[in-house]
């Protein structure tokens, strides 16, 4: 077993680059958070501050403000520094109300789910 060097400190301290920067953090229910990263530890639980949570549905977008927030390390897929001087979204991108994008989550979820028993029904037919 090797121990880490003096050379190999960056590697077991590469968040702290991004401390007191924006940060995007994808969780593993498919969430996606942004703030600014204020903490973390050996186990990648994070505290960001001013943290948001973004809803993207199709075209349409929402960032539901959460304030301080602290984050579990097994829940986090990917941590990621935001560029802040690109544009966070393609143009084409249009936000919404918290309201909207609810009701544009649910009517994509009912789609999802009505695809999913359409093809139940339908396997019987075997196509191939």
């Amino acid at each position: 077993m090797s121990w880490a060097g003096p050379d190999d400190v960056f590697l077991s301290t590469s968040l702290a680059t991004y401390l007191d920067k924006k940060i995007l953090v994808l969780l593993r229910d498919g969430r996606k958070l942004l703030g600014l990263l204020r903490s973390f530890d050996q186990f990648a639980n994070v505290v960001l501050e001013g943290a948001c949570e973004r809803i993207i549905v199709g075209d349409l977008y929402c960032d539901i403000p959460l304030g301080l927030y602290v984050i579990r390390g097994e829940n986090v897929v990917l941590i990621g520094e935001l560029d802040s001087e690109k544009e966070e979204l393609p143009p084409h991108m249009t936000r919404v109300s918290t309201a909207e994008i609810k009701r544009a989550q649910k009517a994509e979820k009912d789609a999802t789910l009505l695809k999913g028993s359409m093809r139940k029904r339908m396997e019987f037919l075997d196509f191939d």
